[in-house]
């Protein structure tokens, strides 16, 4: 396999994940420039990019999603690789071709991994291939109304409807009534069509109060494979992600060698390479089954990071110039435990209604064990095309209750005024007794938290003085900033104040 060295690299997203990306490039020597929207203009990660380029529009489908405008812009530019990040094109099969075929490198799986494993049904019967086991279900894309009703015999409710060609919670739906199975195999249909572009949906019997378990893998393109580790992600809302956390406080270590070899089986099965993640279904009784692979880096990845010392992106990149791996299984070790929440511009007391707004006071928390992956900053506005993640806060303890205290600390440090976020959600979750004992599952959002819970925990007497706190310090911000005599500017305004010569000799094209 021959290597080739990337010098210059452009991040095809937005956001957090674009600024994670642009770091580690900068750390590792290469060159790194960016894509922005017109909502974007504005944006944190075009100011650290050594150059950007305008995607001109602001939704999804005529920006970051704009395959043949973003091949030409790596084409006139002289792009080297392209770093897709998580969403948009990260899992998009006809980008990575297109990719290829111009000679830029993806820093991703190929395209056929990408189409085998991003079908959730061929990536079952990958799995099968090598001995693993998934959720009972249709091995087949069940396309009409009765097709599925004849399954719903087979497998017997409750069932999960879900879509084949993507995830993120759209597409599924759990039917305990046969009577509602009609409406929801066609809700199911609609949502898959409208998010993936495909109506395919497939059926599996659907498992009470499980754990969402899933490991991170890393494959090169010399056939070495190697997992490093679980991530616990069960808190979550309509099947999507709230709260992540590494290690599982459920694995222990004879489960870990036995998921994580079951995960490296399934990514050797397609020949993988690049970093994706295995995701399995932990019951009451102990067993796991495989559900999906995801072949791109996940949101929570960070947590991974913290407890292994690894830096994922720097290993994908690596991975994508052609070098081996640059550690082995035995030399994965975990050390800590690390704590992400997702903070969002959504109202918790609302059930999670997105908001719009601009972030009035914006300050975030510090000090040792304190990470935050973010693209915001103070006078920031949510823009309505995108989602609504204003960025991730992580911790990390030399144990699970070290990194829960540390998660409160900062929850109750971070403000944030101006629109509603999840962090009261968050504070709920880290002080509730049966998240602290490890005690939960997918259905902890269902069966304890509500508008009337939140409001009677953030009235009690600790969440009282947090709020003054959060008061106070909001005041004496507002009084400081007024004493501050220059104009404010943004981020973008403001880029060329502090420019070394070399900078100005290369300024961004916008």
């Amino acid at each position: 396999m021959k290597k080739r060295k990337i010098k210059k690299l452009l991040v095809a997203n937005r956001g957090e994940i674009a600024l994670r990306v642009i770091r580690t490039c900068r750390e590792m020597g290469i060159e790194v420039d960016a894509l922005y929207s017109d909502a974007d203009r504005n944006a944190l990660h075009i100011v650290h990019a050594v150059s950007s380029y305008r995607l001109p529009g602001n939704t999804p489908q005529e920006t970051y999603l704009n395959i043949p405008l973003i091949v030409d812009i790596c084409k006139k530019n002289k792009i080297d690789a392209v770093h897709p990040g998580y969403g948009f094109l990260a899992e998009n099969a006809d980008f990575a071709q297109a990719l290829e075929d111009e000679g830029i490198i993806f820093v991703g799986p190929t395209a056929k991994c990408i189409r085998d494993y991003g079908d959730k049904l061929v990536a079952k019967r990958l799995a099968a291939q090598v001995g693993v086991r998934g959720v009972p279900g249709t091995d087949e894309p069940v396309t009409t109304l009765k097709a599925g009703l004849k399954a719903l015999k087979e497998i017997k409710l409750p069932v999960m409807i879900k879509a084949a060609a993507g995830g993120g919670g759209r597409g599924m739906r759990v039917v305990r009534n046969e009577a509602e199975f009609s409406k929801d195999f066609k809700m199911a249909q609609s949502e898959s069509l409208a998010a993936f572009g495909s109506d395919k949906v497939f059926l599996e019997k659907y498992i009470e109060h499980p754990r969402h378990i899933e490991f991170q893998i890393l494959g090169d393109q010399h056939g070495n494979i190697i997992h490093l580790c679980e991530r616990e992600c069960s808190i979550q809302r309509r099947h999507q992600k709230l709260l992540e956390e590494a290690p599982s406080p459920v694995v222990d270590r004879k489960l870990r060698e036995e998921m994580g070899t079951v995960a490296t089986k399934v990514a050797k099965s397609g020949n993988y390479v690049g970093a994706g993640t295995v995701e399995f279904l932990v019951d009451r009784k102990g067993s796991f089954h495989f559900i999906e692979m995801n072949t791109r880096l996940q949101v929570e990845h960070p947590v991974t990071e913290l407890v292994t010392n690894t830096d994922l992106v720097r290993e994908q990149i690596l991975i994508a110039e052609g070098n081996k791996l640059s550690f082995s299984q035995d030399e994965v070790h975990v050390h800590g435990h690390s704590i992400e929440v997702r903070l969002n511009a959504e109202d918790p007391l609302r059930d999670f209604l997105p908001v719009l707004g601009k972030l009035n006071r914006y300050l975030p928390p510090m000090g040792n064990g304190i990470r935050l992956d973010s693209s915001a900053y103070e006078g920031y506005e949510i823009p309505i095309y995108y989602d609504s993640l204003i960025g991730k806060l992580i911790t990390y303890g030399h144990d699970r209750m070290s990194a829960i205290r540390k998660m409160q600390r900062a929850l109750r440090e971070f403000i944030i005024t101006g629109v509603k976020t999840t962090i009261p959600f968050h504070q709920f979750v880290m002080a509730h007794p049966d998240f602290q004992k490890g005690k939960f599952s997918t259905s902890f959002v269902e069966e304890h938290f509500s508008a009337k819970e939140i409001k009677r925990f953030l009235h009690s007497k600790d969440e009282r003085v947090n709020l003054r706190d959060v008061a106070v310090a909001t005041a004496l911000v507002y009084h400081l900033s007024q004493a501050n005599v220059q104009p404010q500017v943004n981020p973008v305004e403001a880029r060329d104040i502090h420019r070394s010569p070399y900078a100005m000799r290369h300024r961004r094209r916008l």
